[in-house]
């Protein structure tokens, strides 16, 4: 994508430019975004030369002129309007120097914006290529006619016959330094230039050729390492006289070096013809054949009383004690070269397991020990006693006074296999396996105490096995963290307590005492206080440290040492450990730290899919649904371990992290005023505190408005209260309905018992007064007359009497002492039963449960009722009469049956009798309340008078309903009266 990288620069606001032979890039550490101008500016030409000077600004060097860029717009220099800029090179006055090419090579200063352009007395040729400045403050130019000692003073040039000067740096007091284009590195020494030769990296006792370092880029750091970028043999690197090759077998890109730079955080990157590759400086070193080991594949690492590391190998035992490490073979005593586990016993005699035998080693040779069954030997350990205790695949052998003693098959320990680390203490040995997992304690030939997952030991296989000052036994597994045993108890630190991971290969202590652990998921450090604090409490959290893949710590699921130990701690208080193949070096008291927090920006927003400039004050189109905003951090050392946190103020309440992610996405939000806000942290857990910030609003729509939802709210305040009015505007109306059918029915009801008076008992009266007058006339001539007349009257006014007493029973306004429908309907029928005198019996039956009634409905059933039992009693000359009273959830129904003489079919027909009102008045008493009646009779087969009505108007509370609804229950006021 980026072709040759010809230049980098680094701008203040941390990111990384890239000027290649496909135009210009931007890096954020992660992503490389191809930049171009603003609309209506644009570049020469592709760039070749980057810089930016100490104000900020970025200085372009193209193919064909040169431009600065503010961060706002591009600035152009018409003094080198053609000129192809080589180099560029900002002095300690801050004057910013442009070497050309071009028919003769041309120096530019360019001061107060301003470019002047100069040659020296015999030109540079056709090229200036390369500028450099030494601790006194001259500027070095190095040109095709050879390298010039620009100012101060008189330019002089220092001849390089036969040779082409390249590019230049300084040496690490601060004198120049020429990389001469296939003739190696050369120095100035008074007036004139000496070579300065360089040791090979694959063998460090011997010196490359000129020939050999083909140098073509120059950097010296801020370490004060030298960077050689050469063509076509990669990189070199010398530090303090150890020397360091990187060619494309290595990983690197490309071996032709296009550019070099250094960042702010001590970054190293090399432009290659094939891309970009970056070095820093890791925590952890590796150590390789490079550095002097006999083999890459290492399989344990011991540090000695006497200040040495041994590293044993498939190809020897390397012994370091200085820069570069001794090498034991078979030539030196070893059994085999096949190294396998190492220990030191109290003597301070090291012993060597190989794959031919046992040795130890006395001056300066080692010595073969026979006798051990076991071919692999995976552990020793010395007890208290001197004897020695090897961990082997045939079982458990003792060692008495250097001499095989014993050997305990491990079938005799209830083991199916060879224990993975056997560890003394003062009576006994700890013994951790593979297969099957746990724990023993093995004491006076037998085993005292075993520990597995159900005493709390941590699950899976126990590949390593530590006894600590304390007594306290911490075994490393590989599915269940890290277990302390002390006094036989268990305690585990793992996920739930703050490890990043469970699997665990081993554990040591540094010289401050703090934990150090390598994982699956890499080296893992806890703090001396925070352990201490876990240690007391259990239950605790701890916080953590871990280097992985980044740090240069291989990621691996199985434990990286089948022999052992596995992790030494050095004199100078480094650790060396084994990971996989290799051997590692850290350094605890002296790890790197970035101090730099990491400027933090704001890329990018959209909106519903549509990107929008960032810029305060920005406005958002109303009803965004969807919104994503873009942030960065330029931290290059270890993009990957950047963490982010950030807050939408007036949306979010807390800070939210982010994770593997480089953005915040809201949706549905609703309209106001907002401020989103970014913090970064680096590599080293440095936080950007300030971070960046962006302001945006969301206007509302129209229906968003405080007009519209004031507007909304009056018109729903009135709504409510229009729909309340109607409704107690119906309420009154149908109160005002059945008021009016009360008091209609009861007008109607007096004015039929007002004509029943007028038509019946007055007439009876008046008729009454007229025999009564006569019988007075004829009382004194007739007197037998007078009395028939008097007799006749006489039986009138009893019948006066009892249709009168028939209409007053009729006025009354209820007949009910109670609600209980059935028991006034008794009460009354026991009355007619007296008056009438017939041994005649009635019986009320009622069906169902019985409901409160409709008063109005209640009065006119009772009288319907009523009406029924007094023709039944008075005039049909029943026997037995029987009144059923139904409360249906449909209805409610009273039926009245006797077994009288029945009723005449023609007044049947006609509906009532002429000159009565009894069967009309029941009618009209149904039809009042909205019921129905039914009468059903015929000559001497009795009568029947049914009458029914509707349960939603007989009863005066609903009826409950099968339904899947919930019941309500009305109040008094929601109940028809």
């Amino acid at each position: 994508m980026l072709g040759l990288v010809f230049a980098m620069a680094q701008t203040p606001d941390g990111y990384l430019w890239v000027g290649g032979s496909f135009g210009m890039f931007r890096f954020d550490g992660l992503r490389f975004v191809p930049w171009q101008p603003p609309t209506g500016q644009s570049l020469p030409s592709n760039p070749y030369a980057l810089l930016v000077s100490r104000d900020g600004t970025l200085w372009i060097g193209t193919f064909n002129g040169l431009v600065s860029w503010n961060g706002i717009e591009l600035t152009r220099y018409p003094q080198i309007p053609n000129g192809f800029v080589t180099s560029l090179f900002e002095d300690r006055d801050g004057t910013v120097w442009a070497g050309l090419l071009g028919e003769r090579g041309r120096l530019c200063a360019i001061r107060a914006g301003q470019a002047q352009c100069s040659m020296p007395e015999g030109g540079f040729g056709q090229f200036v290529w390369s500028l450099a400045e030494d601790k006194s403050g001259a500027l070095w130019v190095g040109a095709d006619s050879g390298l010039w000692r620009w100012k101060p003073g008189t330019p002089q040039r220092f001849e390089t016959p036969g040779v082409r000067v390249g590019d230049l740096s300084t040496t690490a007091d601060g004198q120049i330094l020429i990389g001469i284009r296939g003739a190696g590195i050369l120095r100035v020494d008074g007036d004139r230039l000496v070579p300065s030769p360089m040791r090979s990296a694959a063998k460090p006792d011997e010196w490359l050729p000129d020939r050999d370092i083909k140098a073509n880029k120059l950097l010296r750091d801020r370490d004060g390492g030298l960077w050689i970028g050469t063509e076509g043999h990669g990189i070199l690197h010398l530090q303090e006289g150890q020397a360091d090759a990187f060619t494309r077998a290595d990983g690197l890109s490309g071996n032709i070096a296009c550019s070099l730079f250094e960042d702010r955080e001590g970054n190293i990157w090399f432009g290659s013809e094939k891309g970009i590759d970056r070095f820093r400086k890791l925590p952890v070193t590796t150590l390789s054949m490079q550095q002097g080991l006999p083999n890459d594949g290492t399989k344990s690492v011991l540090a000695t009383k006497d200040g040495s590391v041994w590293v044993a190998t498939g190809e020897g035992l390397a012994r370091w004690k200085g820069a570069r490490p001794t090498v034991y073979r078979e030539r030196d005593g070893l059994p085999d070269a096949r190294v396998q586990s190492l220990h030191q016993d109290a003597d301070g005699r090291l012993w060597v397991s190989t794959g031919r035998g046992l040795a130890y080693f006395a001056n300066g040779r080692f010595v073969a020990v026979s006798g051990v069954p076991s071919k692999e030997v995976y552990s020793i350990t010395g007890d208290g006693t001197g004897d020695l205790w090897l961990s082997g695949n045939e079982g458990l052998s003792r060692l008495h006074k250097g001499r095989f003693a014993e050997n305990i098959p491990w079938a005799a320990l209830g083991r199916r296999q060879q224990a993975k680390v056997v560890v003394a203490d003062r009576g006994g040995l700890w013994l951790s396996f593979w297969q099957d997992g746990g724990v023993l304690y093995f004491k006076d030939g037998k085993v005292q105490a075993t520990y597995t997952p159900a005493e709390g030991l941590g699950a899976g296989h126990v590949a390593g096995l530590r006894l600590d000052a304390d007594g306290a036994v911490w075994a490393a597994t590989e599915e269940g963290g890290l277990s302390r045993i002390k006094d036989g108890r268990v305690t585990t630190l793992a996920v739930g307590n703050g490890l990043p991971c469970n699997t665990v290969h081993w554990s040591t202590l540094d010289d401050d005492g703090s934990l150090w652990m390598y994982a699956s998921c890499g080296l893992v450090r806890v703090l001396r206080d925070d352990l201490a604090a876990w240690i007391a409490d259990p239950s605790r959290r701890v916080a953590t440290k871990v280097w992985g893949a980044a740090d240069g710590v291989p990621l691996l699921a199985l434990t990286p040492a089948y022999f052992n130990p596995p992790v030494a701690k050095g004199p100078d208080g480094k650790l060396w450990f084994v990971s996989g193949a290799d051997v590692q070096v850290i350094a605890p008291d002296h790890l790197p730290f970035n101090p730099l927090p990491p400027p933090v920006h704001i890329e990018a927003l959209h909106a519903d899919h549509k990107p929008y400039a960032v810029e305060n004050g920005l406005r958002l189109p109303p009803l965004v649904r969807d919104m994503t905003i873009e942030f960065t951090a330029l931290s290059l050392v270890d993009p990957k371990s950047t963490r982010f946190r950030y807050r939408l103020e007036g949306h979010d309440n807390d800070w939210q992290e982010a994770i593997d992610r480089r953005q915040a996405t809201y949706t549905n939000l609703p309209p106001g005023n907002y401020r989103f806000r970014v913090k970064a942290s680096n590599n080293s857990g440095v936080w950007n505190e300030e971070g960046a910030q962006l302001e945006f609003a969301i206007p509302p729509a129209f229906y968003q408005t405080t007009w519209f939802r004031l507007a909304g709210a009056i018109l729903l305040i009135g709504l409510a209260w229009s729909a309340f009015q109607l409704r107690l505007h119906m309420r009154i109306r149908r109160l005002h309905r059945q008021l009016e059918a009360t008091l209609e029915a009861r007008i109607a009801e007096r004015t039929r018992i007002a004509r029943d008076l007028h038509d019946t008992l007055l007439q009876r009266f008046h008729g009454l007064l007229l025999q009564f007058q006569a019988a007075l006339n004829l009382l004194p001539d007739r007197p037998r007359e007078s009395r028939q007349i008097l007799a006749g009257a006489i039986d009138h006014a009893a019948e006066a009497i009892t249709e009168g007493r028939d209409t007053v029973q009729g006025l009354r306004t209820s007949a009910l002492d109670t609600d209980n429908l059935a028991d006034a309907l008794r009460a009354l029928a026991e009355e007619l039963a007296n008056e009438s005198g017939h041994a005649a019996s009635a019986h009320v039956e009622v069906q169902g449960t019985p409901q409160a009634l409709h008063p109005l409905v209640r009065d006119e059933t009772f009288r319907i009722a009523g009406e029924a039992l007094r023709n039944a009693f008075h005039h049909a000359d029943a026997k037995q009469i029987r009144v059923e009273i139904g409360y249906d959830e449909r209805q409610l129904c009273v039926r009245v049956r006797d077994d009288g003489r029945g009723i005449d079919p023609e007044v049947l027909r006609a509906g009532e009798k002429q000159g009565h009102f009894g069967l009309s008045g029941m009618r009209e008493r149904a039809e009042l309340v909205g019921g129905k009646l039914a009468v059903r009779s015929g000559l001497e087969t009795g009568t029947e008078v049914a009458f029914s009505a509707p349960a939603s108007q007989a009863y005066s509370r609903p009826v409950p309903a099968r339904s899947w609804f919930l019941h309500k229950k009305f109040a008094p006021s929601e109940v028809g009266e």
